[in-house]
């Protein structure tokens, strides 16, 4: 009983990389030789790659066919990757949490939107010793706001999703942490999240072990 893992979100969870997609994103936008709107980029925030290429093609008056949306996808991932490489800035509070629950034993695990390619350079900035799993957002057969990412990670670290935590900064997320059952504590980065259901906190420097554990009776 009790807690038996953390489950973590990436981007804007446990380091600063919305601004980078965000660089990314407005790079694409230009490249198609239009400006991205700041709705339609607040919009993409904890959305899968399809569907953010899908709302940046429709707010830039695009193709939104299959064929031109993936052509958008491989640019921007290319260009995130390079971005990725000069190294990604941590939320505050997030590398002094890992490190306690680390040092606590409790499992962890990252869940994300983000594809593994990518996950893999930006874990050499978050290192991935840190977690026991790992779940991509093309290593899912259903990605954020679905419930499939959590649960995945929950067997993959052997626990019940319900004695989980899962910290989350998007509405998607919250929405996918919540239907798989888990406790999600909301830590708002790029856009504001609704409090009902989830435990908001100004940031992980509020957090602790303790702090976690009394999330999940």
């Amino acid at each position: 009983m009790g807690l038996q893992a953390v489950l973590f979100d990436m981007d804007g969870t446990l380091v600063d990389s919305e601004k980078v997609w965000s660089v990314g994103l407005t790079e694409l936008a230009a490249h198609h030789g239009a400006t991205l709107s700041e709705a339609a980029r607040k919009a993409m925030v904890g959305t899968n790659m399809t569907d953010s290429m899908r709302i940046l093609h429709t707010d830039l008056g695009l193709p939104t066919g299959r064929a031109d949306t993936d052509a958008s996808v491989v640019w921007l991932e290319d260009r995130v990757k390079h971005l990725f490489r000069d190294g990604l800035v941590w939320r505050p509070g997030a590398r002094e949490l890992l490190a306690e629950l680390r040092a606590a034993g409790v499992p962890l695990a990252l869940v994300t939107a983000t594809h593994r390619h990518l996950v893999d350079v930006a874990l050499v900035t978050i290192g991935a010793d840190n977690f026991d799993a790992v779940v991509a957002g093309d290593e899912v057969d259903e990605t954020k706001p679905h419930p499939l990412p959590y649960l995945t990670a929950a067997t993959l670290v052997g626990a019940e999703p319900t004695r989980c935590v899962a910290v989350e900064d998007s509405p998607n997320g919250l929405q996918s942490a919540r239907a798989a059952g888990c406790a999600v504590l909301a830590v708002p980065c790029e856009v504001d999240l609704d409090p009902e259901g989830v435990t908001l906190v100004g940031s992980l420097l509020d957090v602790d072990v303790d702090y976690l554990r009394k999330l999940v009776p």
